[in-house]
């Protein structure tokens, strides 16, 4: 069970290769190129846009939405070139993505602004706290 789970996470690894240079290829359909460069985007990105200290929520990204995406990428890019995509992916190193990291960074960011709109508008600190409580 151990290799077979070893296994998996290598041709998803692999599989994540794959759609970074299936995003950049030419001959991939549009509509498969944009999930394909945001699957890889997230899963290369080195900030998860929910982070794994929270209890179950932060891995549920890593268990699911990741794989989930990478389902939904590879069966809208045709067999052959995925075939030939995971091929060159086996010989490349992981590529890295900064700018999905700037993405995550931002919504982040924006969340945080929001919240504090929020407890600016609903009467500060205090009154969140309350409401809470209540």
């Amino acid at each position: 069970m151990i290799n077979a789970l070893r296994r998996w996470a290598k041709a998803l690894k692999r599989d994540i290769i794959a759609l970074w240079l299936g995003a950049r290829d030419r001959r991939t359909p549009v509509l498969a190129k944009i999930v394909a460069g945001c699957v890889a985007a997230y899963a290369l990105s080195p900030i998860d846009l929910i982070p794994d200290f929270i209890p179950v929520l932060g891995y549920l990204d890593d268990l699911l939405l990741v794989p989930l995406g990478i389902w939904v990428a590879i069966r809208l890019i045709p067999p052959a070139l995925m075939a030939e995509l995971r091929e060159s992916a086996s010989a490349q190193a992981r590529p890295a993505s900064p700018t999905a990291a700037v993405i995550v960074v931002g919504l982040w960011l924006l969340a945080a602004v929001l919240v504090g709109v929020l407890i600016r508008r609903s009467g500060g600190m205090a009154q969140m706290v309350a409401l809470f409580r209540s």
